[in-house]
């Protein structure tokens, strides 16, 4: 399970109907800010299908990270909800999660 503090990277899955990452954050790495609580999954709520709970996290980006050379202010950041399935861990580092 994911803790707070720790560096994610975004799947850079495209699966294709609802999906719950926003396609601009996935492949980007963040630090998780906090464990949000486990929700049934939306992504199959969506359909009515059964939905097993899913871990939700509020992920911490910076802009430098999401927007590259663009970012306007790259030490800003942004916080995302994204369940646990769409989270990779990034191995070796840590991050500062305030």
């Amino acid at each position: 399970m994911a803790e707070p503090g720790q560096r994610v990277r975004v799947a850079r899955m495209m699966p294709p109907g609802h999906v719950r990452a926003p396609a601009y954050l996935r492949g980007k790495t963040g630090v998780i800010e906090r464990r949000l609580g486990a929700f049934g999954n939306p992504e199959k709520l969506a359909y009515g299908l059964p939905a097993e709970p899913r871990d939700l996290f509020r992920v911490r980006f910076t802009m430098a990270e999401v927007w590259g050379a663009e970012a306007g202010h790259p030490a800003d950041t942004i916080d995302a909800e994204i369940y646990e399935h769409w989270l990779e861990p990034v191995t070796g580092e840590t991050g500062d999660a305030a």
